[in-house]
């Protein structure tokens, strides 16, 4: 029970906290301080009524005995502004804003963007920073330093502890959701635990933004690739979407996700996540009809220009107008050092009738992930190389942004 709560209302006792005292370390070390008194107590005394105004009022009285402890004189100010703070009734209640603050500041574009990541996980998401080191593949004390630096970075530069203006949120909303999607793209193919938190953290932006398409938008697309996880690997390696057992989908994710999309287009108002959405939700009613297909990815491709865009709309391009008309569509991209730029042009080659070795070569020596380098290694006939593996692993860095394209079809 303790942990369920934890996960559930970490993040909203933080933000509470850290508009009350303006401190976001003190805010986080009381909260933990919190939850560590309810994991003696509530075996005891039994779970409370308000698990979540509980803690979130517990954590301000802690807060306010460590400020009379550690003020002296004219600080004293600072302690009596706490200590006449609004009733201990209303920090039990939910107030929406504080969450949207906090995320908006874990989320400032003057922070790099892994601590984005690293922050939105540790203050919202409630996760150690073992847990999100182990999730990215970095040291512990590295994960720590990027944490400390961060919150380093935002009292120096005063970064405001608000929601953006009407004016700003646009740009400003799309750092966030970018940071939900890269976390959830980190955690798709082998941590399940890190994409189930962004889909979490997903449906509280939802909540509390929701007149916003391209929260709901995103929610979506994520709902919908997650729901092809469990056919999306097989003994370890990538099974391709035409491949796969549609049994094994989640139909509630797929029903959800498909719901939201057409939520989205009674809006219309379109952004690149719901556009993406929509994509995968034609893939989700068999057969593909790959025309829509096109054009939503003509929708994305004057939306967000970009080669890995018109990538992935050659694919669906070579299922309308055939195998060389696609491929002649790739060759003029330059994304020689993308992997699934060789692989499409493999299978394109392949389906033409001409050698596809060099091109899986090419992609097997610039693959990333273990089950994709086990895919195009079984195109080949082959296992690859320590070597290769080796060298694969050196190249990736955790925490990058991973195209939020890569898991099309």
């Amino acid at each position: 029970m303790i942990e369920e709560v934890f996960r559930a209302e970490y993040g909203r006792a933080v933000s509470v906290l850290t508009r009350v005292l303006g401190d976001l370390d003190l805010a986080e070390e009381v909260v933990q301080d919190a939850f560590a008194t309810a994991a003696e107590q509530w075996p005891v005394t039994g779970v409370p009524p308000s698990p979540a105004g509980w803690v979130v009022t517990t954590a301000r009285r802690r807060a306010i005995d460590r400020l009379r402890r550690e003020t002296k004189g004219h600080e004293k100010h600072a302690q009596a502004a706490l200590l006449h703070h609004e009733p201990d009734t209303r920090e039990g209640e939910d107030v929406p804003d504080d969450r949207l603050r906090l995320i908006f500041t874990c989320c400032h574009p003057s922070l790099a963007p892994q601590a984005r990541v690293a922050l939105t996980l540790k203050l919202l998401g409630g996760l150690t920073t073992g847990e999100i080191a182990r999730a990215f593949l970095v040291p512990e004390a590295t994960m720590a330093q990027r944490i400390v630096r961060a919150k380093g970075k935002i009292r120096a530069a005063r970064v405001p502890y608000r929601v953006p203006r009407d004016a700003d949120l646009p740009d400003r909303l799309g750092a966030v959701l970018a940071v939900l999607y890269l976390i959830f793209n980190e955690g798709y193919l082998d941590r399940r635990e890190l994409s189930a938190e962004a889909i979490r953290l997903g449906r509280v932006l939802a909540g509390l933004m929701p007149d916003e398409p391209e929260v709901w938008g995103l929610l979506a697309l994520m709902l919908l690739v997650d729901s092809r996880r469990d056919a999306r690997l097989r003994d370890g390696g990538i099974v391709l979407l035409a491949d796969q057992d549609r049994a094994l989908w989640d139909a509630d994710l797929v029903a959800e996700g498909q719901e939201l999309v057409r939520r989205c287009l009674r809006w219309n108002r379109p952004g690149p996540y719901q556009v993406q959405a929509a994509i995968n939700a034609v893939h989700s009613d068999p057969p593909t009809d790959w025309h829509q297909v096109v054009a939503l990815y003509d929708q994305l491709l004057a939306m967000t220009p970009s080669p890995v865009v018109a990538l992935h709309r050659a694919v669906a391009v070579a299922e309308t107008e055939g195998p060389r008309t696609a491929l002649d569509l790739v060759d003029a991209l330059d994304l020689d050092r993308y992997h699934l730029f060789h692989a499409v042009r493999a299978d394109l080659l392949h389906r033409l009738g001409e050698d596809p070795r060099p091109a899986l070569e090419a992609a097997l020596a610039r693959a990333e992930h273990p089950a994709e380098r086990d895919l195009l290694a079984k195109r080949l006939g082959r296992r690859p190389s320590a070597d290769q593996q080796d060298r694969a692993d050196e190249r990736h860095q955790p925490g990058e942004d991973p195209h939020p394209e890569r898991h099309a079809p």
